[in-house]
C-alpha cells in the first residue's frame, strides 16, 4: 500500500460541465439538484495503491478479466466485447466490461482515484454484497464515467433487483418496470476528453451518493439502495479499449453534520 501522489500527473479538464441541466433536452426529467459541498467526512484511509510496485497488492482479485499493471498505472481493457452463444456444450459467454475488485467492506466511503480515457467508452466504480441475494450477483450501487455524462445507479433496489429484472423479460410489464425504475438512476451530461488524467472522487453516505470530478460537483442522488449496510466490495470497471486508473484511496467516511 502507498500514499504517493505525484506532483503534476493529474491534467485539469478544460472542458468539464459542472451544471447538470446543462445540454438535456428540454423534455427531459429534471435532474436533482448536486450538493455544492461534500457530503461526506474522510475518517480513517483504509487502502491505497498508486501501482508502482513490481507486483499489485494482494488485495486486488480478478473479475472479470483483463487488467494489467502498466507504466505505473492499472489500465483495463474490455476482452468480452461480443456475447458467444451456448454451443458444443459450453455455457453463453455474455459481454462484459474488464472488472477489477477490492476485498474492502465499508458502509459510508469516500473513494478517490485519478481516471484517464485512452479508449474506454465507460470507466465505473461499484459497490457489491455477494452474500447479498435480493439483487443479481449482490449489485448495490455505482457511479459510471463516460466521456458525455456521470450516471449514479441504485442498482440493489432498481435495474438489478431479482424481480424487477424478472420483469424486464416480459413485454407486457414494460411499463410497470419504468415505475419501479423511476429515481434509482440519474446521468448528467458532461464532456471529458480521451487521454487525460481526471481526480475522480465518489462519496457514499446513508442512501445518497454524490461524485465530483477535478473538484467539481457533476453528479447526486438519493436512493433506498445506496443505504445497504455491508458493502462488502469495491470493484473497478472499463467497458472499450483502453481505461486506466491511478492514484487510489478508500476511505472509511460518516455524514457531514447538517
Amino acid at each position: 500500500m502507498h500514499i504517493l501522489i505525484r506532483p503534476g500527473h493529474l491534467i485539469l479538464a478544460t472542458a468539464l460541465l459542472a451544471t447538470a441541466s446543462f445540454g438535456a433536452p428540454a423534455n427531459a426529467p429534471k435532474l436533482p439538484k448536486v450538493p455544492s459541498k461534500p457530503i461526506a467526512v474522510k475518517k480513517e484511509l483504509l487502502f491505497s495503491d498508486d501501482f508502482q510496485g513490481a507486483t499489485p497488492d494482494k488485495i486486488w482479485h480478478k473479475v472479470v478479466p483483463t487488467f494489467v499493471v502498466e507504466n505505473g498505472v492499472l489500465k483495463g481493457t474490455q476482452t468480452r466485447d461480443k456475447t458467444i452463444p451456448a454451443a458444443d456444450g459450453k455455457p453463453e459467454v455474455r459481454a462484459h466490461a474488464a472488472v477489477h475488485g477490492l476485498e474492502i467492506p465499508t458502509k459510508d466511503s469516500v473513494v478517490e482515484a485519478k481516471i484517464r480515457f485512452d479508449g474506454a467508452t465507460m470507466i465505473d466504480v461499484e459497490f457489491d454484497d455477494r452474500k447479498y441475494t435480493g439483487a443479481h450477483y449482490g449489485h448495490l450501487c455505482r457511479t459510471q464515467v463516460r466521456l458525455n455524462g456521470v450516471t449514479i445507479i441504485d442498482e440493489r433496489d432498481g435495474n438489478m433487483r431479482n424481480d424487477i429484472r424478472e420483469m424486464r423479460n416480459d413485454p407486457s410489464k414494460k411499463e410497470e418496470v419504468a415505475k419501479l425504475l423511476q429515481g434509482r438512476q440519474v446521468t448528467y451530461p458532461a464532456k471529458f476528453e480521451t487521454g487525460k488524467w481526471y481526480n475522480l472522487v465518489v462519496e457514499t453516505v446513508g442512501d445518497e451518493m454524490r461524485v465530483t470530478i477535478d473538484g467539481e460537483p457533476v453528479a447526486y442522488l438519493k436512493s433506498s439502495g445506496i443505504a445497504h449496510e455491508t458493502k462488502s466490495k469495491i470493484e473497478l470497471g472499463v467497458a472499450g479499449k483502453d481505461g486506466c486508473f491511478d492514484d487510489i484511496k478508500v476511505y472509511n467516511a460518516e455524514p457531514v453534520k447538517k
